[in-house]
């Protein structure tokens, strides 16, 4: 256990690095990144949507943040076994701390960018009330969501490089699905209804009713998300460990 817990340690800080070893501004770069995102779209936005959505730019930002980590998260996972084809054949580990590894990465970048979205909160002067404690619970919901999903397409990377490029034209359109940056009553019952559906959909507007509305999370809101990352979860593990012998002949 404790091995495990070294080695995957080691990737996070590797993967840190690694991240950042071109950059002058290194970590900085996890809060100017989600500034730089909200200071554009709100420019091109705000005036649109002023009448729909008070405050824009934390709208944005806390739905960004939201879907940032979740793409950072899957699209590395993805990559993970075949970037550590080498670790993995030479050194007998648990194969599932490398999607893993990554995960935490980007859950890591997450927490650097909270230091944006409070200062983001203080200068538009959102008020905080006792629903923002939820807010870190949506957060692990995600974890397990976002871990489920890494561990499903890092199995498909191995045997489909294609995948790559099929899942980054998938998540342009559930972007557009997300309400990321536009308010869903703008649009039909119809298409609301189907936006509702969408997962992340349902992350974003639960961290938006922590942070910027004051709400504490419907019970059915709850039950969905967990019910989405725990059966994500636990058919990633499935499919993950069933596919294990086959990885390892295949890489």
């Amino acid at each position: 256990m404790k091995q495990t817990l070294f080695v995957i340690q080691e990737l996070v800080s590797r993967e840190m690095k690694r991240k950042y070893s071109r950059s002058k501004l290194g970590i900085l770069w996890s809060v100017l990144n989600p500034l730089l995102s909200m200071a554009v779209l709100s420019l091109v936005f705000s005036t649109m949507f002023r009448k729909s959505i008070e405050n824009y730019p934390v709208y944005y930002l806390t739905g960004f943040l939201i879907w940032s980590f979740f793409t950072t998260a899957t699209n590395t996972a993805m990559t993970s076994l075949a970037d550590n084809q080498a670790l993995l054949l030479q050194i007998r580990l648990p194969r599932e701390i490398f999607p893993f590894s990554r995960v935490c990465t980007a859950f890591m970048n997450f927490l650097y960018s909270l230091g944006a979205y409070v200062m983001i909160l203080a200068v538009f002067r959102i008020s905080l009330g006792i629903s923002v404690l939820f807010f870190p619970l949506v957060m692990v919901l995600l974890f397990f969501f976002s871990l489920g999903v890494g561990y499903i397409l890092s199995v498909l990377y191995v045997f489909f490089g294609d995948i790559r490029h099929l899942y980054s034209v998938f998540l342009t359109l559930l972007m557009y699905l997300s309400a990321l940056f536009y308010p869903l009553e703008l649009l039909p019952e119809g298409v609301q209804a189907f936006i509702r559906l969408n997962p992340i959909y349902q992350f974003i507007y639960a961290a938006r009713s922590c942070v910027m509305y004051r709400e504490i999370p419907s019970a059915c809101l709850w039950v969905k998300m967990s019910l989405w990352s725990f059966l994500f979860y636990l058919a990633g593990i499935y499919i993950f460990r069933k596919a294990k012998t086959k990885i390892t002949l295949k890489l």
